[in-house]
C-alpha cells in the first residue's frame, strides 16, 4: 500500500509539472482502482525510482484511456464515483485525458528506449482496440477471435507492456514477462465481463448486465450463443442492446447456466492464467503467482 502511494504522489508531481492547476484538481476526482499495472511493475523490477516512474507513466497513460471510454461509452460514473464526463462535460474529459497523455509520454523519453518503445505501441494498440471496440458494438458479434483480438489490444496490451518493460528494468527475460503479462490482461478483461453478469450493481459501481444492453457481446454471451438452437439464438439476438426487463434478464442467467456456457468462460480464464504461470515457473516470483491465482480463483 505504501508503494502505491508513492505511485500517486509521483502521479501529482508529474501533472503538476504542467503547470495547469485545473489538471491538478480533476486528476483529484479521477479514481484510481486497483492500480494492478502498478502492482505487477513493483513485483518484478522491485521499487526504486525507476519502477516508480514507470507505474506513474502507465497509470497516467490508464487513466486517460479510462476518461475517453467513458466519453465513448456515455458513462456517468466510474467505480461508483461521478465521471468527469458527467461532473464537468466531454470536453473536459477528452481534453484532460490528453493533458495525461501527453505528461506521460514526455516523462517516457527519458527512459530506456525500448520500455518507451513498448509503451508507446501499446498505447497506439490500446487505442485500436477502443475502435474495434466500438466498432462490434454496431451489431451482434459472434466471432470469438474478434473478441480476443479487441480484448487483448484494449486491455492486455498495457499490461504485457508493463510487465515486459518492467523486466527490462529489472534485466530479467523479457519474453517471459510479456507472455505472462498478455495472459494476465487477456484473463483480467475476461474476469471482468463475468462479473458484468455475476454481481450486483453495488459492487460493480454501475448497473449490473450492462455490457449487453450497451453492445458488448462478451465471452459468457458468446459462449452462450454457440450453445443455442436456432431460436434461442433469434431471442438472444432479439435482446441485444435492449432494456432488459427481470423475465428477460432471467432467461439469459437461467442459459448461461444450464447450458455451462458461463462456467467454460471461467474455465477459460483459469487456462489462460495457468498458461501464464507456466511462463514464469522458473523464476520464482510467488507474488506474480498470487496475483494471478487471487484473479482466476475467486468466486464468482
Amino acid at each position: 500500500m505504501e508503494d502505491l502511494l508513492k505511485v500517486k504522489a509521483k502521479i501529482k508531481e508529474f501533472t503538476a509539472s504542467c503547470g495547469h492547476q485545473k489538471s491538478l484538481e480533476l486528476l483529484e476526482l479521477l479514481p484510481t482502482g486497483k492500480m494492478l499495472r502498478s502492482k505487477l511493475i513493483l513485483k518484478i523490477a522491485g521499487v526504486n525510482e525507476n519502477s516508480i516512474n514507470l507505474c506513474a507513466i502507465v497509470e497516467m497513460i490508464h487513466g486517460a484511456s479510462l476518461l475517453h471510454d467513458d466519453v465513448i461509452d456515455e458513462a456517468d460514473s466510474r467505480r461508483g464515483k461521478p465521471s468527469i464526463n458527467a461532473l464537468y462535460d466531454n470536453k473536459t474529459a477528452i481534453m484532460f485525458g490528453d493533458i495525461l497523455y501527453s505528461i506521460a509520454f514526455t516523462k517516457l523519453t527519458f527512459m530506456n528506449p525500448k520500455i518507451a518503445y513498448n509503451i508507446s505501441n501499446a498505447v497506439t494498440l490500446l487505442s485500436i482496440g477502443e475502435m474495434i471496440d466500438v466498432d462490434l458494438g454496431k451489431s451482434f458479434n459472434t466471432d470469438y477471435n474478434l473478441y480476443l483480438d479487441m480484448i487483448y489490444k484494449k486491455t492486455g496490451s498495457l499490461i504485457e507492456a508493463s510487465a515486459s518493460s518492467a523486466a527490462i528494468l529489472a534485466g530479467l527475460d523479457e519474453a517471459k514477462y510479456a507472455l505472462y503479462g498478455r495472459n494476465l490482461g487477456i484473463a483480467f478483461q475476461m474476469v471482468d465481463d463475468i462479473l458484468d453478469i455475476t454481481s450486483d450493481a453495488a459492487t460493480l459501481g454501475k448497473p449490473a448486465m450492462a455490457d449487453f444492453k450497451e453492445g458488448k457481446v462478451t465471452i459468457p454471451y458468446l459462449k452462450l450463443y454457440g450453445k443455442l438452437d436456432i431460436n434461442e439464438k433469434e431471442k438472444l439476438r432479439s435482446l441485444y442492446k435492449k432494456d432488459l426487463n427481470e423475465a428477460e434478464n432471467n432467461w439469459i442467467k437461467e442459459q448461461l447456466k444450464v447450458t455451462n456456457a458461463l462456467q467454460d468462460s471461467i474455465e477459460l480464464t483459469r487456462k489462460l492464467g495457468y498458461e501464464a504461470l507456466e511462463s514464469i515457473k522458473d523464476e520464482n516470483n510467488s507474488s506474480l503467482i498470487d496475483i494471478m491465482k487471487q484473479m482466476c480463483d475467486r468466486e464468482f
